[in-house]
């Protein structure tokens, strides 16, 4: 299910749409990396491409996240 969560990034409320198991993997990566997901979903928005939206900037990163993990075994 699409949830609307909001985030502080950079001193800068936004918010993105995600569903709850994407979600729940973006918690799991960053845990993972020792790092709060606010931090993590910063990283993501700097890196992002100018044509895509926060939301799918999170959806191809966690995706990306777990084929890499998959390849390695």
């Amino acid at each position: 299910m699409l949830k609307k969560r909001s985030v502080t990034i950079r001193g800068h409320a936004t918010s993105y749409s995600i569903e709850n198991e994407f979600h729940a993997a973006l918690r799991e990566i960053a845990e993972r990396r020792g790092r709060p997901v606010a931090a993590l979903i910063a990283s993501i928005d700097v890196n992002r491409p100018a044509d895509t939206n926060l939301s799918s900037a999170i959806r191809i990163f966690v995706l990306k996240e777990i084929r890499q993990a998959a390849a390695r075994g």
